[in-house]
């Protein structure tokens, strides 16, 4: 409810309260009505439905149906190795991903614990949670705000708010009412639930508790934001219906087919059927695929990129905007001395310009109220950013400390800080800092002057600094310190202060760009700072702002157009960011939100990827995020995306390989029904293939580098497929590459035996020759890089000593139905494996030069039209 809008008395009359409080029995019958002053909890889901969910993958399930129907044929030990596949995939999946977000426990350690209460006018500290509307709280230094407050009385009440509207100065109350247009940020007679008391006192009247307070309402968003899904997980989901697809046409073709031809027996048929499905679905790729990303978040968090969810990991790569949070993100968040400006212009401090002769750094360092004593160190200070940046900037020369003899202290009534200090002469000093127009209109200054100070001040204010006047005068011994003394000044600097940008930010922005990746800042300050910030951070498109009263009159369309011609927002609210991610995502981008407040929460959660301020960052923020940056580095994003970019790479290469060894697998079966030969594998040795291959090869691809050129290219098409037509091209050619010559081989062999061993060693060797092919999509294979991957080798070396267990070990002969081979029919073997990796790399090699040709051929188009 807007109760910014009504006087005191209008508030406590809707209320039915009064400034002495509310009566122990009135506040018992309105905690029964309005409930406790806390934020409601969603239900946690059950510990099976979070296992659960990872046993319901399609391919998972038909696997499932695979090995009842074994064990309804009897084959007890085959249906055994069957679920104990599918259960180590989905256990695997459940242990990396069991952490849940608990976005809603932040929120509830921001509400205040303890409150000081008036009730029929006696002061009682009670807790927060009993709060109810009507209640009239105290408020002084320290205190989190427990309620949303009407505030009625205020002594110099200073709220830092930056959780809720991002702006970096702590706000100074005033109980005036404000009209109803007035935003978030600009509602100065209110004080928030969750926000700090910096400074000052001051009493308020509880106006909303619980779900009904600014924090309720974004805890509300919390609720029922919906987490999207990674494009990882649909073009798996995506790539798992289409194997299921032509799986179910190709048993559907082949009952019919071998039925009606052959005349099969429903044993013999179901046994295939089995082996067919066991075959063609690549179980063990969930497995790697999750290794790989798992890998990934290990990688990142060398790299101070703490990932929450590992499908995350590849979603970094595929972003193609970054909406930031200003404060705390892109800047600093401490306000710094940007500017100075005398008379004679910018003001240049030098080591030998210790203490200047106008006074400037001594004004700086003594006119204030934080630091009590030479002793205490500037890092020791806390309280006014404004003081304190002023220290900062001083104590980088060495100024002496002058004992205060007399202060008038700031007050947003008269907008200045006055103080007078005894010189080592003997002589007496008055320093002045505050607003450049009160100390103007107090000082010594001709016209030429005024105009000067008016059109510098203008100046620094459009670069988004707050502005600060700098003054002093000689000050008898005799006279006494009033507001009437402070008059005939000499105004001697113009102080710019504001939160600079960090210099990490403006080299990730410009990284970001280069890699096709737009950046918009979405932030609670005020137009001309976040324009400002706009153009020294890089961003591309700052001539125009929008600001959240603008955003309030647009409707869904036309924000999506124009989300698309602007990259800074000012003045927003949680509601604004919400709208501008889900405005960016019907454009078909992939969106990354970066934020620290609790404002930022719902943002972070509906953005593809939620990006948090690990430091200084709040609880709340981390926790609805997707990842957090453990040193507040927007920098760290550029090279997470970078780890992304390679992830998927390398998650296409691992797709690239499984697919056509478990077609080529698929293809034996199918070639064997087709022409009523018997099986010429078990799906027990098919398990032991993909398993074997899973345990080794397949995860050597993980540890590929990133391309060199991998920041330079665009974002890839969200919407393009995992697999492309030359990804089909691919599986189906070295499928058949892997098919046909080691059937051909194995049918040469005498016994059975011999037979299904020889196929299974030719598979399993074309397979390592083909994920040495697999490392490079498009370029040669042999390169620097593959004895840089040590585990490739290692996984070779594996897969030798798996491999030669079930070859020459008895029992484990009879476990998977081999033998011994000859030496011959070994170097057949290798031989086969050799010549699919000669004919891969030469047709990567044309199919290289011919994609380059035909971008030159496009090029040429483009500048002949």
């Amino acid at each position: 409810m807007t109760w910014y809008k009504y006087t005191v008395n209008r508030v406590l009359e809707m209320l039915g309260s009064s400034l002495s409080g509310l009566s122990e029995h009135e506040r018992a019958l309105r905690l029964k009505k309005h409930g406790m002053n806390t934020l409601a909890e969603k239900e946690e889901q059950k510990l099976w439905r979070k296992i659960g969910k990872h046993f319901v993958d399609l391919l998972m399930i038909i696997l499932i149906v695979a090995a009842i129907l074994k064990g309804l044929t009897g084959s007890y030990v085959e249906m055994f190795i069957i679920l104990a596949v599918v259960l180590i995939n989905g256990l695997i999946g459940y242990f990396q991903e069991r952490k849940a977000e608990e976005s809603l426990n932040g929120l509830k350690q921001m509400m205040g614990q303890e409150s000081i209460v008036l009730s029929d006018g006696v002061r009682q500290t009670m807790d927060s949670e009993v709060l109810v509307p009507g209640d009239i709280v105290v408020l002084q230094s320290g205190d989190i705000v427990p309620a949303d407050l009407r505030l009625f009385e205020v002594h110099d009440l200073l709220i830092e708010e930056s959780v809720l509207t991002g702006e970096s100065l702590p706000v100074e109350k005033n109980p005036a009412r404000f009209n109803e247009e007035t935003p978030l940020g600009d509602r100065l007679n209110m004080a928030f639930s969750g926000t700090l008391v910096k400074s000052g006192t001051g009493k308020g009247i509880v106006v909303e508790t619980g779900d009904a307070t600014e924090i309720g309402q974004i805890n509300q968003a919390l609720q029922t934001v919906e987490k999207q899904t990674t494009p990882l997980i649909l073009k798996i989901n995506q790539l798992n219906k289409q194997i299921f697809k032509g799986l179910m046409g190709l048993i559907v073709f082949l009952i019919f087919f071998t039925t009606f031809r052959y005349g099969m027996d429903l044993g013999m048929l179901l046994s295939t059927v089995i082996a067919l499905i066991v075959a063609v679905i690549p179980e063990g790729l969930p497995a790697v695929l999750t290794m790989i990303l798992s890998m990934g978040v290990n990688e990142m968090a060398e790299k101070q990129a703490i990932v929450k969810s590992m499908p995350a990991v590849e979603t970094l790569g595929a972003m193609t905007v970054i909406c930031s949070d200003k404060t705390g993100t892109l800047t600093k968040n401490e306000m710094s001395v940007t500017e100075v400006i005398t008379l004679h212009g910018a003001k240049k401090f030098s080591d030998m310009d210790k203490v200047s002769e106008d006074g400037i750094l001594s004004i700086m360092n003594n006119c204030q109220e934080l630091k009590l004593s030479p002793e205490q160190k500037i890092e020791e200070l806390s309280g006014n950013p404004t003081e304190l940046a002023l220290l900062k900037f001083a104590a980088q020369y060495d100024v002496p400390y002058l004992p205060i003899v007399d202060k008038i202290p700031f007050s947003s009534e008269y907008k200045y800080m006055a103080t007078i200090h005894q010189l080592a002469t003997g002589e007496r000093v008055l320093f002045v800092k505050g607003a450049p127009e009160v100390l103007l209109s107090r000082s010594s200054v001709s016209s030429e002057q005024a105009e000067f100070w008016n059109k510098e001040g203008a100046a620094l204010a459009k670069k988004g600094q707050r502005v600060l006047g700098l003054a002093m005068k000689s000050f008898s011994q005799e006279a006494t310190l009033s507001h009437e003394a402070i008059a005939d000044l000499e105004l001697v600097a113009l102080a710019g202060i504001m939160d600079p940008p960090k210099e990490s930010a403006v080299q990730a922005v410009k990284e970001s760009r280069q890699a096709g990746i737009s950046v918009k800042m979405i932030t609670g300050d005020h137009k001309d700072t976040a324009q400002a910030i706009g153009k020294q951070i890089g961003l591309a498109h700052v001539s125009n702002v929008i600001e959240g009263k603008d955003l309030d009159q647009m409707d869904e369309q036309e924000l999506q157009q124009r989300v698309k011609e602007v990259d800074v927002f000012a003045r927003t609210t949680p509601e604004h960011k919400l709208r501008i991610v889900s405005a960016l995502q019907k454009n078909g981008e992939i969106v990354g939100m970066t934020g620290d407040g609790v404002n930022d929460a719902p943002a972070l959660k509906k953005a593809d990827i939620g990006i948090a301020m690990g430091i200084k960052g709040s609880e709340v923020s981390k926790q609805a995020a997707d990842m957090v940056l453990a040193d507040d580095n927007f920098a760290t994003i550029a090279a997470a995306v970078k780890e992304g970019r390679r992830i998927y790479d390398n998650l296409k290469k691992t797709i690239k390989f499984f697919l056509p060894t478990a077609l080529a697998q698929g293809l034996i079966v199918i070639f064997a029904l087709l022409t009523n030969r018997p099986l010429p594998l078990t799906p027990v040795q098919i398990l032991w293939v993909n398993m074997a291959t899973t345990i080794t090869l397949s995860y050597a691809l993980g540890f590929e580098a990133a391309n060199k050129t991998i920041m330079k290219r665009q974002p890839r098409d969200p919407q393009a497929p995992i697999l492309s037509g030359y990804s089909l091209f691919r599986i189906g050619y070295v499928s058949l590459l892997i098919t046909i010559p080691s059937y051909l081989l194995s049918i040469q062999a005498e016994t059975a035996l011999v037979q299904q061993t020889i196929l299974l060693q030719s598979i399993v060797l074309a397979q390592a020759f083909y994920m040495i092919n697999c490392r490079e999509l498009t370029d040669p294979a042999i390169n620097k890089g593959l004895f840089r991957n040590k585990a490739l080798l290692v996984s070779l070396g594996g897969l030798v000593i798996l491999q030669g267990t079930v070859l020459m070990l008895p029992a484990a002969q009879e476990i998977i139905g081999t033998t011994h081979l000859t030496l011959e029919q070994h170097v057949s073997a290798v031989l086969i494996g050799l010549g699919i990796f000669v004919i891969v790399e030469v047709e990567k090699m044309i199919t290289k030069r011919w994609a380059a040709r035909q971008k030159t051929l496009i090029a040429q188009k483009e500048c002949n039209n």
